[in-house]
C-alpha cells in the first residue's frame, strides 16, 4: 500500500495524531476513534493493522496490553516527497509574514498617533 492510500484514510491520520503524542495501549486508542468516529473495536484494529503493516507504527507487548508508537520512518518519506511542494507554500507564507509585519507596524504608528502623553496629542 502506498504511503498516501494508509494517510488518506481520516480514521488512520487520527490514530497517528493520538500516537504521536507518545506511546498509546490499543484499548486508549480504541476509545478516543470509537467516540470521535462511531466505528467498531474490530474497524479500529484494522486501521491499526495497516498501520502497523504498512510501517507507520510499530506495537509491543506490555503484559496483555499492546502499546502502539509512530514510527518516523514512512512519515520521513512523505516528507521528501513533499519537500518539491514546499515552494509553493513558503512563498506565500513568507508574503503573508510580510503582510502581517505590515499591519502591526500601522496599529502601533496609529496607537502612538493617537497616544496623548507622546507629546503630539
Amino acid at each position: 500500500m502506498h504511503a498516501f492510500d494508509v494517510l488518506g484514510d481520516p480514521v488512520r491520520r487520527r490514530i497517528l495524531e493520538l500516537l504521536a503524542g507518545g506511546e498509546q495501549s490499543s484499548g486508549e486508542v480504541t476509545a478516543v476513534i470509537q467516540h470521535e468516529f462511531g466505528i467498531s473495536q474490530p474497524a479500529v484494529s484494522q486501521h491499526l493493522r495497516v498501520l502497523r503493516d504498512n510501517g507507520f507504527a510499530s506495537v509491543r507487548a506490555e503484559g496483555t496490553r499492546r502499546l502502539y508508537a509512530v514510527e518516523a520512518g514512512p512519515l520521513r518519506e512523505v516528507d521528501v516527497w513533499l519537500e518539491r511542494f514546499r515552494g509553493f507554500w513558503d512563498q506565500r507564507l513568507d508574503a503573508l509574514a510580510t503582510e502581517l509585519a505590515r499591519g502591526k507596524r500601522e496599529r502601533r504608528l496609529t496607537a502612538e498617533r493617537k497616544d496623548p502623553t507622546d507629546g503630539h496629542g
